[in-house]
């Protein structure tokens, strides 16, 4: 928690507001410009006495039942409101998901690369778009299918097929890493229903996701280390790369392999022979 900026943050916010910017008439002529502290404190339910004391950069760490009231009281956009929860020491709440539409800057990106599988997902798994490359090395998963047909946690923990395309030793790696980076999405995704429903489905049709669901492990998607066993090239050994959008709710992850490597060959042979998709 910063107090002193946000203390500033807070004041100034405050003064930029006029009263029937809020809703309440002007009243009799005021001293300073803005919106009284008392007048704050009343908008966002919280005692002046409290606010007064965020002010002045005295308080305790406001909650984030706070913030949010507080937030709306100083009409404050996303970004401001971002704002507000980090210089309070919390995490901003995601209050604005793309869904389906994929942003145009890593439309652009995945447009531009050629030579790499590339893959852009939501924050939940929903695979949203891939280049030739990645569908070559991972498998068609057409657009027009099912949501959950393109949902990677989904398929993962209910398609063996998908499964049999990575090495036994591994499996278990990864069935935690996308149990535990489906965790801290729901977590940013606060009452989320596509996140609940997704969860909820995954408990029911896979006594292992349960299992592990029940673990409670978390930990974001970041960089790491894939392999791969595909029908044409065998096994290949990737790096694995995330770009995150600003809101975090879309990815891009970019599949390298270590150059002059077995891989780098490996995949500029996948170039060659085309597109090879996996059954199912």
């Amino acid at each position: 928690m910063n107090r002193r900026e946000l203390a500033d943050f807070l004041r100034r916010s405050r003064e930029r507001l006029q009263p029937q910017d809020v809703g309440l008439s002007p009243g009799a002529r005021r001293r300073t410009p803005g919106l009284r502290r008392e007048e704050v404190a009343q908008l966002a339910g919280m005692s002046a006495d409290y606010y007064m004391r965020l002010e002045q950069a005295r308080s305790p760490q406001p909650s984030t039942q706070l913030l949010a009231p507080l937030a709306r009281a100083l009409r404050l956009s996303d970004d401001e409101r971002d704002h507000l929860y980090l210089l309070a020491g919390h995490r901003p709440p995601i209050g604005r998901h793309a869904g389906d539409h994929v942003r145009p800057g890593l439309l652009f990106l995945l447009d531009r690369l050629t030579d790499a599988p590339a893959q852009i997902l939501n924050d939940i798994g929903d695979l949203l778009a891939q280049n030739t490359l990645a569908e070559s090395l991972f498998g068609g998963v057409c657009s027009t299918q099912p949501p959950l047909q393109r949902n990677i946690v989904w398929r993962w923990f209910t398609d063996p097929v998908v499964r049999a395309a990575y090495p036994q030793e591994d499996r278990e790696h990864y069935s935690r890493l996308h149990t535990a980076d489906l965790r801290a999405a729901l977590a940013r995704r606060s009452g989320d229903q596509a996140a609940l429903g997704l969860v909820r489905r995954l408990r029911a049709a896979s006594q292992e996701f349960a299992e592990l669901w029940e673990r409670h492990e978390v930990g974001a998607r970041r960089t790491g280390n894939i392999r791969v066993a595909h029908p044409t090239i065998g096994l290949i050994d990737l790096n694995c790369e995330q770009l995150l959008s600003p809101a975090e709710d879309q990815h891009l992850l970019l599949f390298t392999p270590t150059p002059g490597s077995q891989s780098a060959e490996q995949l500029q042979l996948l170039r060659v022979v085309g597109r090879e998709l996996f059954a199912g």
